[in-house]
């Protein structure tokens, strides 16, 4: 059974940083791309990171670019998200996925997330 599970979440200052963690497990991890994805009370989903341990390619929005880091420790079917300069507008759940690039719509979907960890950025 395929499994992902977020965590470090919680509440920082605007300027701050976080580093979130999701933890993999149910699947081979060399055959997925792992990514997050945010959802904020009343607004959609919207996807932050897509990082393919296959071929190293990394996917950010223009929202987070610069700002957000994701990385892949394969040893331990690991990723995290290193959050700096952290916004009032980035305050949302997180949840990490299995992730993928639709080629239709050119926006990235994620599947299999588990429970999220809320982010709560005050100004």
């Amino acid at each position: 059974e395929v499994q992902l599970q977020a965590s470090g979440g919680g509440l920082v200052q605007a300027g701050g940083s976080l580093r979130l963690s999701c933890a993999a497990s149910g699947f081979r991890f060399d055959d997925y791309a792992i990514g997050w994805f945010r959802q904020a009370p009343g607004k959609g989903r919207e996807g932050v990171s897509c990082i393919s341990s296959s071929d190293g390619s990394i996917y950010y929005p223009d929202s987070v670019k610069g700002r957000f880091t994701v990385s892949s420790d394969n040893a331990k079917n690991t990723v995290h998200l290193q959050m700096n300069s952290l916004k009032p507008e980035d305050t949302a759940v997180y949840y990490c996925g299995v992730c993928r690039l639709d080629t239709g719509s050119g926006e990235y979907e994620y599947d299999h997330w588990g429970q999220g960890t809320q982010v709560t950025v005050s100004s």
